[in-house]
């Protein structure tokens, strides 16, 4: 509860005058505690008094929550403004449907509609159901983020407000057009597929990144040279009026080669952690728990070799050797 409330009352902060709130909590029933507030400005005091007056219920009946919630922002939706749903929540789901597919069709139903979701989990990070909110706020085209202190929340929710909130660009999609005697053999990102339909397009606020770490091989060496080709091309929507964009950037092998590793070792950095962050969740032994750093650690500092002063690896390594 002391997570919620910090990020509720550094979203109050950043409102303007006439942004319309409303706020739904919910246990074993849910509860319209706000309707349609058009707030004064930040801080505004009728929503602070709502955020002070929050307190723990019983049971979690998420999909309920966010069922309310979502006809709450049906109602109150201006295509002139930022549409937007944020669930702060530590991903449990006891109470009414549980089925994460089934909470993933409501949260996405509005998707026409430009209403997107923000996923805050609070509460302890050995219980928190990341899995559960990463399908829900994908669903819902957003992003989830775990919040784990009141600096934390200021940092997210403040000075990252607009980056937060704002979305940049929609239903990106990107494509990579290699040789045809290439295959990908190994591949870290959301979801691939030779058949875009069955890829599900991704929103990205500004500054967002997408990282793809794929390892790939050829079963004709010999006709590969320094003048293949390899093709990236990214597909999206406008943010603003939703029409059709497209980038394509083409390379050969040798500019390839011959180019900054930097980007890639960072790549490779980030994949390491989030993998070892995975295994040192699931470790049975102190033993299993170092080498799931220890790995970690190693990506982070060929990275940093290529990097003087990065502030992504910086935070990487202050939580890694937090859990050393």
């Amino acid at each position: 509860m002391d997570m919620l409330k910090a990020v509720s009352r550094e979203i109050a902060g950043q409102l303007k005058v006439g942004d319309v709130i409303s706020a739904v909590v919910w246990d074993t029933t849910r509860a319209v505690v706000l309707d349609s507030l058009e707030v004064s400005g930040e801080d505004d005091p009728t929503l602070l008094e709502m955020i002070n007056d929050l307190s723990a219920g019983g049971g979690t009946d998420l999909n309920g929550g966010l069922t309310a919630g979502y006809s709450l922002a049906t109602t109150n939706f201006n295509a002139e403004r930022i549409n937007r749903i944020v669930l702060i929540s530590d991903g449990g789901a006891n109470a009414g449907v549980t089925d994460i597919e089934t909470i993933a069709t409501h949260a996405g139903d509005s998707e026409t509609d430009g209403i997107y979701m923000v996923g805050v989990g609070v509460g302890s990070a050995s219980t928190y159901n990341d899995e559960l909110m990463d399908d829900v706020t994908d669903a819902g085209k957003g992003a989830s983020v775990f919040i784990s202190s009141s600096e934390e929340a200021q940092k997210v929710f403040d000075d990252q407000f607009i980056g937060t909130m704002g979305v940049a660009a929609r239903n990106v999609q990107v494509a990579l057009e290699l040789p045809a005697s290439f295959e990908i053999v190994k591949f870290s990102g959301e979801e691939f597929s030779t058949d875009p339909t069955e890829i599900e397009p991704q929103h990205l606020s500004p500054n967002d990144s997408m990282v793809f770490l794929q390892t790939i091989q050829t079963c004709a060496p010999e006709s590969v040279t320094g003048d293949t080709p390899i093709t990236i091309r990214v597909q999206y929507l406008d943010a603003i009026n939703f029409e059709s964009r497209e980038i394509t950037t083409t390379m050969t092998f040798s500019a390839l080669l011959d180019g900054e590793v930097g980007l890639l070792r960072k790549g490779q950095a980030v994949y390491a952690y989030a993998e070892g962050l995975k295994a040192y969740q699931q470790a049975a032994s102190i033993e299993e728990s170092a080498a799931a750093i220890s790995g970690a650690l190693s990506a982070l500092e060929r990275a940093e070799s290529e990097h003087d002063s990065d502030a992504d690896l910086a935070e990487i390594r202050r939580v890694l050797e937090a859990l050393e």
